[in-house]
This record gives structure tokens, sequence and C-alpha cells, in this order.
């Protein structure tokens, strides 16, 4: 170590090329581990010191200890043997991104402190309109965001200042507006009602059809009450991809819904998840109806091999999201913004600081092209489609809901109590990672697939562990029986 305390260049590469060869080395072993750590909760506490260091320990030291203390606490996400949540996936172009734009620490508030930084940023976004095949009027009008959540509270903010006209801001927030959204949507659209002082009680949850997407008369009929009552719609979230079961909102008839009712009204679709998938043609059905939409936004570091965070925003009308989140100080004028040739990211969320995310993104967009895109997202669906065969063709499970996408939503026959026991029986084995939710009050376990590695063979032997120990609970239960 130097004199001063930091790590020279010399000791950076040594150890640089080491921490690229951990990273490696683990995609090669990580299918070999439990894909979910033995522990309980303070296991990991208990192993690390009281204290922090008073002198510096040296790299290897530290390194190791990643072997030691790090490694049997990770919950393996990236291994193929995860398919209980959505992906958080990644890949070696992006992290190989996120190293160099944490190296070149650029803090890209305004386009001054980052010029590429906000350039790139509009210029990727663009790219994945023209990918993805959403509404040209989207180019010019993208921003990273760090997650879905930001996104949605975005939206919400500029829809509640565009119709108050700003005086919300001023003001406060009226207490007669009316915000939209399924029984299946995410929480975060909840939370940021509150956030954004709707709160719960003018959060209206619009009941869901049987196959779990927005009930668009339904929404007709809240949004006429509310009107009657003396309320002010303003806000309406569709979900293109649900969390629970991957339903996808009717987005040509909710926005038809609004132009009929009250034209007022924001239609921001979330696509967290699903919204890779219109990379592939064939699946761009999804996105029917949103171009009528003010905002739409999707995570690719879910399902497009780019580490978490990032997620891509796009709104119709740039003034109206600027105009209800920008506060221009003294010290971050600049002639460039002043003369409007030139857009500060800063302005289209919440947070001043801006990481340099658009540079892992192009690296994946770069090294895969749309071709190998393509070819992954519709191989996860095949895969997913080979389990959904099984899951049919099984007399002791069924499908809760048809498959979307990459979600198979299924349960064994026996019933919730048997269903949950199955699922903690196969996820205890560590060699499958399973998650699980409720569709119409029924216990539902979830299987998703979209890690960057999986393969027929993973799901084959995730049927064969779940039908093993389906088999080994219903001995069970006949032997206690007996």
């Amino acid at each position: 170590m130097s004199t001063n305390h930091h790590m020279t260049p010399d000791e950076f590469r040594k150890f640089g090329k080491q921490v690229v060869d951990w990273i490696a080395d683990y995609y090669e072993w990580v299918e070999s581990r439990p894909v979910l750590p033995n522990l309980a909760p303070g296991d990991i506490r208990k192993s690390l010191p009281e204290d922090p260091p008073e002198i510096g320990e040296s790299f290897e030291h530290i390194l190791g200890d990643v072997d030691t203390l790090i490694e049997p606490g990770l919950t393996h996400w990236q291994s193929p043997k995860f398919m209980a949540y959505f992906p958080s996936n990644t890949s070696f172009p992006s992290i190989l991104g996120e190293m160099l734009a944490a190296g070149m620490g650029q803090q890209g508030m305004v386009w001054k402190t980052s010029p590429v930084a906000t350039e790139l940023e509009t210029h990727v976004m663009d790219w994945l309109v023209s990918l993805m095949g959403l509404p040209e009027h989207f180019k010019g009008n993208g921003v990273i965001q760090d997650t879905a959540s930001s996104a949605t509270l975005c939206a919400l903010l500029a829809a509640r200042e565009r119709v108050t006209g700003g005086a919300a801001n001023r003001a406060g927030v009226p207490s007669n507006l009316v915000a939209y959204t399924s029984d299946q949507a995410h929480s975060s659209i909840q939370k940021a009602a509150r956030i954004a002082g709707i709160g719960d009680e003018r959060m209206r949850l619009i009941p869901s059809d049987d196959h779990f997407r927005m009930d668009t008369e339904a929404l007709a009929a809240a949004i006429r009450a509310d009107l009657e009552g003396g309320l002010t719609p303003f806000f309406i979230c569709a979900a293109v991809g649900t969390t629970s079961s991957m339903a996808v909102d009717n987005v040509q008839a909710i926005t038809d819904v609004v132009r009929r009712e009250a034209a007022d009204i924001w239609v921001h679709v979330d696509a967290a998840m699903a919204g890779t998938a219109a990379v592939c043609p064939e699946y761009r059905w999804i996105h029917d109806g949103v171009e009528a939409a003010d905002s739409y936004c999707f995570n690719p570091h879910k399902w497009m091999f780019t580490n978490f965070d990032c997620n891509a925003f796009w709104v119709r009308d740039r003034k109206q999201l600027i105009d209800a989140l920008s506060i221009l100080p003294e010290y971050l004028r600049t002639a460039e913004h002043l003369s409007g040739a030139a857009i500060d990211y800063r302005d289209w969320q919440i947070p001043l600081g801006r990481r340099f995310r658009a540079l892992k993104l192009w690296f994946v967009l770069r090294h895969y092209g749309a071709a190998g895109l393509w070819h992954h997202i519709a191989e996860h669906v095949r895969l997913a489609e080979s389990f959904e065969h099984n899951v049919v063709a099984h007399d002791d499970f069924e499908l809760v809901v048809p498959r979307t996408l990459n979600l198979v939503c299924f349960a064994h026959r026996r019933g919730d109590a048997f269903t949950e026991a199955l699922m903690a029986a196969v996820n205890a084995t560590g060699q499958l990672y399973l998650s699980h939710t409720r569709l119409g009050d029924r216990y539902t376990i979830r299987c998703s697939i979209g890690g960057r590695d999986q393969e027929q063979r993973h799901v084959d032997v995730a049927w064969n562990l779940i039908v093993q120990k389906a088999k080994q609970l219903e001995e069970s239960e006949g032997e206690s029986r007996g």
C-alpha cells in the first residue's frame, strides 16, 4: 500500500485482474452451488468483526474474505437453477461497461458535467425505440431511471402537475385527485401515490378479469362514479406483465376508456419485465395501444442482460415531466441549459445525481445486437412452453392461469396446503428456487424462466425434482394417515 493509503495504479491492475478472474470463475461454478444459502437471520453479522479496522488491510485479505464471508451468503440470482422471481440478469459486456463507468466516475446530473453521459443516454434510448418497435414520438423523450418504481413515481408527479396546472407543487396537492390501477398491479404504484400525496383512499384498485387483466368496464364505471362525485381522475397505470402472473392489460381498451370518459387522464404503461419481449416482432402484441399512452417503462435489468439498476422510461411530452420536477438553483445554471441546446437529465428524475448507466446498456446492445437478444428471448419463451407442457400433461398438476411469455403459474391438485409444502420441500434442496403468489386466492407456484444460462436440461431437472418431491409428500401423507 502506498504511503498516502491509496491503492496504486499497479496494485489496481494486479487486483483488478484477480477480481475479473473471480467473476469469470463464479459463472463457471455457480450452477454447482445450492441456489439458496443455508442461513438464519443474523448468521452473517455474527461472522463479521464488531468494529471497523483501525489500520487498512491488504487487498489479498479482503478478497479472501469474499470467498469465506460473502459468497456463502449469496442467493445465486445468476444460477440457472434460479426460477423464483423475475430474473435480475447481467452479462459480461454489462459488467465490463459498469466497471468502466465506475472507473470514469462521471456525475451526469447536467450536460456540462458529462456531455457523453447525457448524449449517449439519449441515443441509446432512441435505439431501444427502434429495437422494440415503440412509438416514434418517444424518440428524444427517453431517460434511464434506476427502477420502474421511480419511473412510475415520475409519471404520476407529471400527471399530477398537468391536471392541476402546476398548482400541486405551489399550493399543495388537491384532495380531489384520483388514480387507478389493477388489483394485480405492482405495489410500487400504491407507494408512488403515497409519496405524491394522493394516498391509499384515492388510489383505486380496479378488479381484474378471469385472466387477471384489468377489467376495463370496471375502470370506466369507476371513472364515471368519481366524476359524478366531484373528483378528478388524473392517472392510470396499466400493467404489461403483472408480477404475479405476467398478465398483460389491454392498453388499447384502457386508452379508449380514457378518451371516452375523461381525456385528461395520464396513462402510464409499466412493462417492467415483459417489455423486453418486444425485441421479438412476434411478441409486440403486448404493446398494442401504447402509442396512445403518455409514458412507458421497462427494465433492461430484468430480461435484457443488463445488470441492476437500469430502467428505460419514455414520455410523450418531455416538457410536462420537466415542469413537474425541475428546480434551477444558481449553482446548476449553465449556458447550454439556458439556451435549450442541451438536455439536463437531473430534471427528469427524483434525485439530482446520475450514474453513467447508459454505458453498460450500450455495451449490451452492441455485443448482442438485435439478433442475439431475439435468440435468447425466444429461447426462454420456448423453455417456458416446455415446462407448461409438463404441467398440462401431468395428472397431479394444473395451470392456474395460461402461460404468458416466460412465466408458468401452476399448482398441485391436492390444494393450497400441499402446493405450499411442495414448494418449501423443493426450495429446501438448494437445487431449485421457486416463488409463489396468490391468484384468485389460490396458492400458486411461479416458475420464471429467463436466466442468462438456462437451458432445456435445467428445465427438465427442475420439473423432475418437483414431481419427485410431490410423490415423496404424497407418500409421507399416506404413511401419517396409516
